[in-house]
């Protein structure tokens, strides 16, 4: 039995020395640099994690892992451009050091690597597998039109928000513990509560994210906090604090989301009292705490001794207790 960091160096290592053979170089540069540049590794480890639940040699995934790994960061250096960021784990973005052109080229290249990677599973697995990530990938794609359609609502409800949220980002996770349990041929109904459990969690790492978004060390973060808040991104937060906000806690955050001219860092000020005021801060930490909670008694179900479980628990409490 493995522990999470024990695949992490793994999973590092192993994407640390994949071959790039291919020309132009140009156009490959950007995606070797997009996964050197660090990252949680939350999906490969999770996937590894699963599968390790049923066999010991989850090193034998590792290309399907790292697939993974290399689908999630096509999809962050697509998000980079089109919210025009400026950092990224404490880097320049890809459409920052090169240009848009390359962000996008080189973005699609990525994808079609994650592919080229996956397909490299043995034949038995191969349809299932490519079937599980080619559905988490149309799913991601949907969650992210979900998200862009939200900028210009400001009536989005709260179970539109954690089906958006959902869609984009907790079905990778699920996708990850899923296809981990699928290679160790693990019991049908262990499948399915495994991407259950990848599921749940996946919904209370984003609203993690969303948390930290605000109230997180931007040198921890490895970004400036307030993103959300300066781009009126329809987070858990925001929906929340216009709903529950008085008349004159509305009216101001309207104020703030109407305003075209604005310094920033008064706006981050001003929105984060407003979130103090309200509850919001309490009340997002208690919904992060209920889909933890349901993902560990999901755990609990999992028809495997409690041993075995342990390090993915462990991780689990890790994912909880982030501050980045």
């Amino acid at each position: 039995m493995y522990t999470s960091n024990e695949l992490l160096q793994k999973v590092n290592t192993f994407l640390d020395r994949l071959p790039y053979d291919r020309q132009p170089a140009s156009l490959y540069d950007p995606i070797r640099y997009v996964l050197s540049i660090g990252g949680k590794r939350i999906r490969p480890v999770l996937m590894m994690l699963a599968y390790n639940l049923y066999r010991d040699d989850p090193e034998s995934i590792l290309m399907q892992a790292v697939a993974l790994e290399t689908y999630h960061n096509y999809t962050l250096l697509h998000d980079d451009l089109m919210d025009n960021a400026d950092v990224r784990r404490g880097h320049q973005t890809v459409h920052r050091r090169w240009d848009a052109n390359k962000a996008i080229l080189s973005g699609d290249s990525m994808l079609v690597l994650a592919y080229e990677r996956m397909q490299q599973c043995d034949t038995r697995h191969l349809p299932q597998v490519l079937s599980l990530f080619t559905e988490t990938a149309l799913e991601i794609g949907e969650g992210q039109e979900y998200d862009m359609t939200f900028e210009t609502r400001n009536d989005v409800t709260e179970d539109e928000y954690i089906e958006m949220i959902r869609l984009k980002t907790s079905v990778l996770l699920a996708c990850a513990t899923k296809m981990g349990a699928l290679l160790a041929d693990a019991p049908e109904a262990d499948v399915e509560n495994l991407y259950r459990f990848g599921e749940q969690l996946g919904l209370a790492f984003q609203l993690q994210d969303d948390l930290l978004d605000v109230y997180g060390d931007p040198k921890v973060f490895g970004k400036a906090i307030g993103g959300d808040i300066t781009s009126n991104k329809k987070t858990y937060m925001l929906i929340n604090a216009v709903n529950r906000a008085d008349d004159a806690q509305r009216a101001e955050l309207l104020r703030w989301i109407e305003a075209r001219d604005f310094d920033r860092d008064e706006k981050v000020r001003a929105v984060t009292a407003l979130y103090d005021q309200i509850g919001i801060r309490q009340l997002c930490e208690a919904k992060i705490n209920h889909y933890f909670e349901q993902a560990r008694q999901t755990l609990d179900g999992i028809n495997v001794p409690d041993n075995r479980k342990a390090h993915l628990r462990a991780y689990m409490d890790e994912l909880l207790h982030r501050n980045k």
